[in-house]
């Protein structure tokens, strides 16, 4: 269990690009949204995907959802959380994302990350010491 949160907000104006026809974002780039947060909280402990394969460990995701609640539409401002809510066997990852101006939620999802080691391709059944170290370097375990 972690000593404190280890959460996120990040804030993204949605795009003309990542809309559909309706002037909707198109399903598919809520899960780009949940990268962009999930970048930015693995690099509060100083574990980003470049430190992960200096490490010698890959994370690939092996489970994810996303359950769309309401619309974020184009131009408006959203409000992407992210919270590590398992480390210890795998990384487990959960997200909300919020419309910024009225407060409404509109998506929720979490990812699920195990570690491989580069090397050898074998999956970790438990995380690598070098995951912990850096929670526990930044003051979360």
């Amino acid at each position: 269990m972690l000593k404190k949160p280890l959460n996120i907000e990040l804030l993204i104006k949605v795009p003309f690009y990542d809309v559909d026809q309706m002037r909707c974002v198109w399903h598919g780039h809520y899960v780009k949204y949940f990268e962009l947060a999930r970048c930015e909280l693995l690099d509060v402990i100083g574990y980003g995907y470049a430190n992960m394969e200096r490490s010698g460990f890959g994370w690939p995701i092996i489970d994810m959802r996303v359950k769309y609640i309401k619309p974020a539409l184009f131009d408006r401002t959203i409000k992407i959380c992210a919270e590590l809510v398992e480390y210890e066997n795998r990384i487990k990852i959960e997200y909300v994302i919020y419309d910024e101006q009225s407060g409404q939620r509109l998506t929720k999802g979490y990812s699920v990350q195990v570690a491989v080691e580069i090397e050898t391709g074998e999956m970790c059944y438990v995380s690598p010491p070098i995951l912990l170290e850096s929670l526990a370097c930044h003051g979360y375990i």
